[in-house]
């Protein structure tokens, strides 16, 4: 069927996503912080001098002064310096907020840097990231930038050291992250394009989005499922159990920027599995849902309730709901919730299939507020 078709937008969010009243303060991400205890350590073995303080620069151009928790020289079995600098994720949500980056560095008899990673440092197992499987996963910004403060401090053509970067408890963090999913184990992945955390940052979201798009692409993956969240992907797992876990991607607010790394990436299927409220914003070609950039068009819902068979007093009360998720319990009551739905997932396909081209197909299933049960699909799932 063919609805009327709504403009596509894709709106961007603000650097902050909650209004506060003062501004949000910034972080350092792993590789500056990783960066600053490497110069550290390696100013420390060769001077004999254990640091308290170290300056970096950004890859901006921009030199900035870390505090040295903790710099130690050891002589035996071979001279060896280790400095530890705390991570300061500023306001953002970050779970390596406060990890112990930890550069253990000595000398080396041939000139050149080697970069390793100790425990607490995840290993790269699957490709798609940038990174040789078997190493470990740091970025490659952040190695350009240890190696630039390290060549501060000594002539890498003519001296060899060895860098060592580990996180205590870095994998227990890592638990708290998609770096599992992604093929990355044993610890978190030092990370970081400008040394800067922006909390609430739209580029840092919408980037892990498409990097897990690339991973799965990397992989021989064709299908890419769309998740809002862990609800949606439970169910997405359940109504897709033969794909493996790269596929599921929680793409959180980021539908656009998820489908146009699909189609960049050469996917040939993609299937988004949403509550009501978000696919509402779908329908209505909206393809970055966060709340402070967008609202449910409760006039579509109502047409969408009208055209499902609803009577005029119960469009009328679609139209003044409170919310998706309050046009979803009237549907409901109604005994509508199915063909409304199927209704609302048939438009959000469509939506999506204008937004990709021709070259994907696309499947769109609503589930409940549990995640525990499909409620309505565009036709793939029929009732």
């Amino acid at each position: 069927m063919t609805y009327p078709e709504p403009p596509l937008r894709e709106p961007d969010l603000p650097r902050t996503a909650k209004v506060r009243p003062v501004a949000l303060r910034t972080g350092w991400t792993t590789g500056a912080c990783a960066t600053a205890a490497a110069k550290a350590a390696v100013t420390a073995l060769l001077t004999g001098v254990p640091q308290r303080e170290v300056e970096i620069g950004l890859p901006a151009g921009r030199r900035v002064t870390f505090p040295v928790a903790r710099c130690d020289l050891t002589a035996r079995p071979g001279p060896t310096a280790e400095a530890v600098v705390v991570k300061d994720a500023g306001d953002d949500p970050d779970v390596t907020h406060g990890a112990h980056l930890t550069a253990t560095v000595g000398w080396r008899p041939r000139p050149g840097l080697d970069l390793a990673g100790g425990p607490g440092v995840g290993t790269v197992t699957r490709p798609g990231l940038g990174l040789a499987v078997g190493g470990p996963a740091i970025n490659d910004t952040p190695r350009r930038m240890i190696g630039q403060a390290v060549a501060e401090v000594v002539d890498l053509t003519e001296v060899g050291v060895r860098v060592v970067i580990s996180v205590p408890d870095g994998e227990v963090m890592a638990r708290k992250t998609t770096n599992r999913r992604l093929g990355i184990v044993g610890g978190i992945s030092i990370l970081g394009t400008t040394g800067i955390v922006r909390p609430f940052s739209t580029a840092s979201w919408r980037a892990s989005v498409v990097q897990a798009v690339h991973v799965m692409a990397a992989q021989g993956q064709r299908t890419v499922v769309l998740c809002t969240g862990g609800r949606t992907e439970r169910a997405a797992r359940a109504l897709l159990p033969e794909l493996p876990e790269v596929c599921f991607v929680e793409v959180g607010d980021f539908t656009g920027a998820a489908v146009t790394a699909a189609v960049g990436d050469a996917m040939t299927g993609v299937v988004f599995v949403g509550m009501a409220g978000k696919l509402a914003k779908l329908a209505a070609g909206i393809l970055m849902t966060h709340y402070t950039r967008s609202k449910v068009d409760l006039s579509l819902l109502g047409a969408v309730t009208a055209e499902a068979g609803g009577d005029a007093d119960l469009v009328a009360a679609v139209v003044a709901a409170n919310t998706g998720r309050h046009a979803y319990e009237l549907w409901e009551a109604a005994g509508l919730l199915r063909p409304a739905g199927d209704l609302l997932c048939g438009r959000v396909r469509q939506v999506l299939r204008r937004f990709a081209g021709p070259a994907l197909t696309v499947d769109v299933a609503m589930v409940d507020f549990t995640g525990d049960h499909l409620v309505a699909s565009s036709g793939r799932w029929p009732a």
